[in-house]
Parts: structure tokens; sequence; C-alpha cells
């Protein structure tokens, strides 16, 4: 019902979980002190755009067309998100012996120029099939997933709002 009702509202929703899924993973870097791994910082990146989808979503809700193409937008980027966090809760529940699919910080600047290195820096440089917190016994990309999964439901519902809404402007 909110999606028909209010889909500026329900966009704005999902850019606030956005931000405060973000906030939350600084707060795991920078204060407790887990490094992301580098699939953690591509699902950081899908978040932001997902983000940015929902905010221009929410500024141009008046026009359907446009909340239906943000919708269309977060429901790429949120598959994208979670086909990440799956993968990635994937390498968890079942480690590989040897890979890891960060880097080590000295070892890049004893093998690489500064100028390779600096970029390197930016990434991640966590073990991905590491699990280094838990909530409830999910990690975090379990959490990931599954928010993800529900920015993804949330798209199909506006989309699916936008189409009944066409189908009944149409003359029968």
């Amino acid at each position: 019902m909110w999606l028909q009702t209010r889909p500026r509202t329900v966009l704005a929703a999902v850019a606030a979980l956005c931000v405060g899924l973000l906030s939350f993973g600084m707060y795991l870097q920078h204060v407790v002190g887990l490094e992301p791994c580098p699939m953690c910082i591509v699902q950081r990146y899908t978040l932001v755009l997902v983000a940015l989808v929902a905010v221009v979503g929410a500024v141009v809700g008046k026009h359907p067309t446009g909340r239906a193409v943000a919708a269309g937008l977060m429901l790429l980027l949120a598959g994208f998100g979670a086909v990440t966090a799956a993968n990635q809760s994937w390498l968890q529940w079942y480690p590989p012996e040897f890979s890891s699919c960060g880097r080590d910080f000295y070892g890049m600047i004893e093998t690489f120029p500064l100028q390779r290195v600096i970029p390197m820096l930016f990434k991640g440089s966590g073990d991905c099939s590491a699990v280094d917190w838990t909530f409830l016994t999910l990690t975090i990309a379990n959490w990931s997933f599954l928010n993800f999964c529900l920015i993804a439901t949330v798209a199909i519902g506006l989309l699916a709002a936008w189409w009944q809404g066409r189908k009944a402007a149409l003359p029968a």
C-alpha cells in the first residue's frame, strides 16, 4: 500500500537504509578495527549507488516514469550487490585452502612502485573468507545479502505499483 500511495517516502527510506548500513560499515572499520575485503568494498560502492538512485528517484518522484526508472536501476544494483554478498557468504561457508582476496600492505610496498600502491590502498585488504563479526549467527556478508534482497523486493514493489498505475490509466 505504501508503495502506491507514498513512493517518494519509500525511496527516501531506501536511501536512509543505505546510509545507515554504510555508516555501520564505517563504524566496524574505524572503531571496531575490522578491515573490509574487496567484496565488502564492492558492496559498499553498490550501496552508495543504490542510495544515490533512491534519492534521485525521490526527487523526481512526481513523475511515475522517473520513479520506475529509479526502481529498475535499484533492482539491478541490488541484484548485483546480492550476488556479490552471496558469493562472499559462500566463501565464508566453504573457505578455500590457500586463497585470499585481500592484499598484504607491506608486500605491496615492497613489490609495486608507489604510483600503483596508492590506488591499491583504497581497495579492501581483508580476507573475503574470514568471519570477523556475527550478529544472530549471521555474518556481515549474510546481513548484506538480506538487505540487498529487501531493497530488490522494494524495487519490484515500486515497479509493480507503477505498472498497475499505468495499466489503470490506459483507456479500456
